[in-house]
C-alpha cells in the first residue's frame, strides 16, 4: 500500500475495512456460506461474477433454475471460482454474458423480495 493510500484510506483488498462495501473476514465467510447454502438447496444454480468497483468488493450472483437469485460478496474472482468449482456450478462474467432472463422475471413476480426502496 502506498503512502497516499495509507493517509487517505485508499482501496484495500481481501475484505479488509477501508472503503464502503467491504466485508471483514467473518462477514466474508458468512457471505460465502450463504451462497453455498443457496446453491445446495436449489436446482440448476449458475453463478454470475460481478467485478470489484471503487465502492464494493467483487460480488457474485447465484441464480436458480426458476430465476430466484441472491447476491453476496466473494472477495476476489479466485475465491468465486473456487466456490463455483467446489459446487460443480458454472460461473459467468456478468459484464460479458449479462444475467439470465428468468432472473428478471422472478424479480417481477416477487416484488416483496426486491432489494432497495420500492
Amino acid at each position: 500500500m502506498g503512502w497516499l493510500s495509507r493517509v487517505f484510506g485508499g482501496r484495500e483488498r481481501s475484505g479488509r475495512p477501508g472503503r464502503p462495501g467491504t466485508a471483514g473476514p467473518s462477514r466474508l465467510e458468512e457471505d460465502l456460506a450463504h451462497l453455498r447454502d443457496f446453491a445446495t438447496t436449489r436446482r440448476g444454480v449458475e453463478f454470475y461474477l460481478e467485478p470489484e468497483t471503487d465502492g464494493f468488493d467483487t460480488t457474485m450472483v447465484a441464480v436458480a433454475h426458476d430465476g430466484e437469485w441472491t447476491r453476496r460478496r466473494v472477495g476476489s474472482p479466485r475465491t468465486a471460482g473456487r466456490l463455483a468449482s467446489s459446487l460443480n456450478a458454472p460461473v459467468y462474467e456478468a459484464g460479458v454474458t449479462g444475467y439470465p432472463k428468468r432472473m428478471k422475471e422472478w424479480s417481477r413476480n416477487h416484488p416483496e423480495r426486491r432489494l432497495g426502496p420500492r
